[in-house]
């Protein structure tokens, strides 16, 4: 390998800057560097993707002893091309990560510790409120995210209460427009993305950084084992967007860019883990809230022929009512929670808007004192 020398460093002081990239914004980059280091004019299209691969060794040689490395992933939500709508490629997107401290702590040099326990309370509500067997969503929505502003009764009085609690232990609400604010920071640094909807989820950078911390958090290895963490059957990364097996209790996950690479080589449409049919509408990420999922093959074939074919006693059969009632009964779940939920919030706001008249009521009486 070629000696460390200034354009190394140089790019790894602009990888820093950017903390993510990927192989077509390294281009430039790197094209500019060699046009001083070599003296000679570098084109970015002369930079390949071997040369590009050596100086993300050489970085990662570099800054190993401070517990950094530069991981790769694939970006989970395909974007579609104009004007056709066929799908691009996902480009592998690289960034700088911590190997071994709480990720979260990282934040806290930049944001305070209400802010950061605003951030946990987000965490909180993609993965565990929005996560569920029959609803995998792992995303928030804008409104959704800025409701989290206010700490819990319980976060705000253990706190009081806890004679021994350090900085980042001493919890409290933030106004909506600091709520506001975070996360339009929070996406500028690359840690959120909003999609064409408005819904927040994480990014591959954060995906990559917070991967052990996500899983340590969210995933009980009890007696009884939860999984809110899962990974993708073929690419063995973590999934918050792509499709699920139709069983719920069953944990097989593909992203949608390893889906066909997988069955082309299985040369089956199987479900990885337990092998049943492979259904297709069955998603994991927002397309699980935005998108319902058709009624399965087998059970459009029963009640068509149903309705050709009528039983011998001149009615439908139960046997072929029982994929359209599995249905039915799915959906009226999904419904069910949905209302659940959307009730949940409306009572949320109102005791804080509540909340809020009292503190404002108070904040007056004292005032006039």
């Amino acid at each position: 390998m070629p000696e460390y020398d200034d354009s190394n460093r140089a790019f790894l002081q602009a990888f820093m800057a950017r903390s993510s990239m990927t192989f077509e914004d390294a281009q430039p980059i790197l094209a500019a560097i060699l046009t001083i280091s070599e003296g000679r004019i570098v084109e970015p299209e002369e930079v390949g993707e071997d040369r590009f691969s050596d100086f993300i060794s050489a970085a990662n040689t570099a800054v190993s002893p401070f517990d950094l490395e530069i991981r790769s992933s694939l970006p989970q939500v395909l974007q579609p091309a104009q004007p056709d709508d066929s799908i691009i490629p996902p480009k592998r997107v690289y960034a700088l990560v911590n190997t071994t401290s709480d990720a979260l702590t990282q934040l806290a040099t930049t944001y305070s510790p209400d802010e950061i326990a605003f951030l946990k309370r987000l965490l909180d509500y993609m993965f565990v409120t929005n996560n569920t067997r029959v609803c995998e969503g792992m995303v928030a929505s804008q409104m959704q995210a800025v409701q989290l502003h206010k700490a819990p009764s319980s976060e705000r009085q253990s706190t009081s209460n806890d004679s021994t609690q350090t900085q980042t232990a001493a919890v409290q609400s933030l106004r909506m427009t600091q709520a506001e604010t975070m996360i339009i920071h929070l996406i500028e640094e690359g840690w959120l993305q909003k999609s064409r909807k408005g819904y927040l989820s994480l990014t591959p950078r954060a995906l990559m950084e917070l991967r052990g911390w996500l899983v340590l958090t969210y995933n009980d290895i009890d007696d009884r084992p939860i999984e809110r963490i899962k990974f993708c059957a073929a690419c063995k990364d973590i999934i918050t967007v792509g499709q699920r097996c139709e069983d719920h209790g069953c944990n097989g996950r593909l992203h949608d860019h390893c889906m066909r690479n997988f069955f082309r080589m299985q040369q089956a449409e199987k479900c990885p883990v337990c092998k049943k049919d492979w259904p297709g509408d069955r998603f994991v990420g927002e397309r699980a809230l935005t998108v319902h999922p058709r009624p399965s093959n087998a059970a459009s074939e029963q009640r068509e022929s149903s309705f050709a074919t009528p039983s011998a006693l001149g009615e439908i059969s139960e046997d072929e009512n029982d994929d359209d009632d599995d249905d039915e009964e799915e959906e009226e779940e999904e419904e069910e929670e949905e209302e659940e939920e959307e009730e949940e919030e409306e009572e949320e706001e109102e005791e804080e808007e509540e909340e809020e008249e009292e503190e404002e009521e108070e904040e007056e009486e004292e005032e006039q004192t």
